[in-house]
């Protein structure tokens, strides 16, 4: 680690143009990856991200450069590219470095180096086995296993000194069904900030098992029907609409543009009385928790939504300077590579009072969306489409029966207002989400809610 003569050499050198602020990223992360496809090993990469970014503000304009060259040298010369790109008149003085302790939720219990690579082969080798063993028309089964400790340092000419650790473990898995020239997939990614403790908490011959399950029902089930009509969506990734459609516009980095349908709407009623929804970068051990965000601020729980009424942007130092408000501790990023704007951590629906069966009951003609997939959001308007991983026709208030190819089509400032019901079923999925700071751990999450209208796109009419 970097000793603090030398980092306040570095603050001082940024500030030499007459910035009004610096600050130092250090980090040095060791991550490794195993890849299996069709019971083979096909890869194994162990990787290192070591080097340091510097971030200087004149106003609300800021400077970043970075280097891999961590040495005094190296880090003051990164520190003169920053200072000289812009001329300023503020003489700041930097204040005593002071160690901030901050209390940790996340406890890491095993080392990954404590663990032999044999027994991480033989852990995707169970959930190869019980991936194919599901059905015959298991064609291919893709699993990757992924590790990593990040350790970062960061200081800034506040007086900040602070550091934090950050371990990682997940598992992806991808089971293919084919059927007369047919294939459907069924994914599942389980995540969490975690040691290897992780991997001997996973059910992982379930994990294979769930994937498969999916492929196979999708592959034999008829095409969806299209139209306009209720869609009940289902707990845990079902919240990624919310995350791409309204998360993002809710982060100051679009707001402080004004490129937010939500910006300038504090303390206005954006969605039904009955959605609150909440930015939470303190639960224990979740994927997107830390002790501390990517500028050394304690990371809080961050009530966005309440009863409908907008309560809080996710706010960063830079964007919280352009709009007035203080940090949220959501400024994040990917690695000393990227300048950290405001991200999501773990942003879900919370729960409500309505059960499961008054939802399906309440429908006489629509979609279960057990499983949501991939899709894409225009960040601008919050006009999103998203395929359906595994759905459900709902007729005369019952599931009857399973549907493929569906695509829901919506705007997410629209269907905030439209969620009537949601159930007491909060979940939450892991994945990676990506930005302007590069790709980060996210959760998304929410219990399964009812909207009572939307856009579905399928190969059937009504």
């Amino acid at each position: 680690m970097l000793k603090k003569s030398i980092i306040e050499k570095v603050l001082q050198k940024s500030l030499s143009n007459g910035a009004d602020f610096s600050e130092l990223f250090f980090e040095d992360t060791q991550n490794a990856t195993i890849q299996m496809l069709d019971s083979k090993i096909i890869q194994s990469v162990n990787g290192k991200d070591h080097g340091a970014g510097i971030r200087v503000f004149y106003g609300n304009k800021a400077i970043y450069a970075f280097t891999n060259d961590v040495s005094e040298q190296g880090l003051l010369k990164a520190a003169k590219a920053v200072s000289g790109v812009e001329q300023g008149d503020s003489e700041t003085k930097i204040l005593d470095l002071s160690d901030s302790q901050n209390k940790s939720n996340n406890i890491f219990l095993i080392p990954f180096s404590a663990v032999q690579a044999e027994e991480k082969v033989e852990l995707l080798h169970r959930i190869d086995s019980s991936s194919r063993k599901y059905s015959p028309y298991i064609s291919q089964v893709n699993i990757t296993y992924l590790e990593k400790v990040q350790n970062i340092v960061i200081a800034n000419s506040e007086g900040m000194h602070t550091k934090d650790q950050r371990s990682y473990a997940r598992v992806y898995v991808s089971s293919i069904a084919y059927k007369d020239g047919q294939m459907q997939t069924g994914n599942e990614s389980p995540g969490a900030l975690k040691g290897y403790e992780f991997f001997k908490e996973l059910k992982a011959e379930e994990i294979g098992i769930m994937a498969s399950e999916r492929a196979v029902k999708m592959l034999l089930a008829d095409y969806a029907p299209s139209g306009k009509f209720p869609v009940i969506i289902g707990n845990g990734f079902g919240g990624v609409i919310f995350h791409e459609a309204c998360g993002h516009p809710l982060e100051t980095t679009a707001v402080a543009k004004g490129a937010s349908v939500f910006a300038n709407k504090l303390n206005q009623k954006i969605a039904n009385t009955c959605v609150t929804a909440i930015d939470d970068g303190t639960m224990p051990n979740y994927w997107g928790s830390s002790t501390i965000d990517d500028e050394g601020n304690p990371t809080q729980k961050t009530i966005l939504i309440e009863n409908g009424i907008l309560k809080s942007y996710m706010v960063d130092k830079l964007g919280g300077l352009k709009i007035g408000m203080p940090t949220t501790g959501s400024g994040r990023r990917q690695s000393y590579k990227f300048a950290p704007t405001s991200r999501m951590r773990n942003t879900y629906i919370d729960k409500g009072n309505d059960s499961f069966e008054d939802m399906i009951s309440s429908i006489d003609f629509g979609l279960y969306a057990k499983k949501m997939g991939g899709g894409s959001v225009q960040p601008g308007t919050g006009d999103f489409n998203f395929t359906v991983g595994e759905g459900y026709l709902i007729e005369n208030g019952k599931i009857t029966k399973p549907v493929r190819g569906a695509t829901l089509i919506g705007n997410g400032k629209d269907i905030l207002k439209k969620i009537s019901m949601i159930s007491d079923d909060l979940e939450f999925a892991e994945g990676m989400c990506g930005s302007q700071s590069g790709s980060i751990p996210t959760c998304v999450g929410q219990p399964t809610i009812k909207v009572d209208e939307i856009v579905v796109g399928g190969r059937k009419v009504k």
